[in-house]
């Protein structure tokens, strides 16, 4: 990934930001949110470049990507102030990228921790845990239990 442009990547996810906003604009009391597979994919790209990791094939079920010491890892990629989860991920990093800001990682550590700290199971079989609740537990957690960032975000 160290030929990938990233000033033009972060000059994309701009411009997408920008057309949201104008939506809402035009569609007063309408949200147009960037979620689902575009975010969740570039929360993938960046984490790969971060943290040296191979990802799997796109929608592979139960982790995202695996870390160059073999921890399986599930991805996560918010603008919002929670993310959910589906099952306990073996490891588990949250990123998060705020309008017309730089992504962040806001957890980086045993999936389990973060499962067990989550809310009930939703009707659509995910378990929501905010963001803040995630600081708090990456702030607990020991050097080793984290995967080395290899670099910061690029975007």
């Amino acid at each position: 990934m160290d030929h990938i442009d990233w000033a033009e990547v972060g000059a994309l996810l701009d411009q997408l930001y920008s057309a949201a906003d104008g939506l809402e604009a035009l569609f007063p009391g309408r949200k147009f949110t960037l979620d689902g597979h575009l975010v969740g994919s570039v929360g993938e790209v960046v984490a790969a470049y971060m943290f040296n990791l191979t990802l799997n094939p796109a929608s592979t079920l139960g982790h995202d990507a695996i870390a160059p010491d073999g921890r399986q890892v599930e991805i996560k990629l918010t603008q919002g102030k929670t993310v959910a989860l589906r099952h306990p991920p073996e490891h588990l990093l949250v990123l998060a990228r705020p309008r017309s800001g730089a992504i962040s990682v806001i957890y980086n550590g045993p999936g389990q921790i973060a499962w067990d700290a989550a809310g009930k199971r939703q009707n659509n079989g995910q378990r929501p845990i905010g963001l803040g609740k995630l600081r708090a537990l990456d702030a607990g957690l020991e050097e080793e239990e984290r995967l080395v960032l290899v670099r910061e975000a690029p975007v």
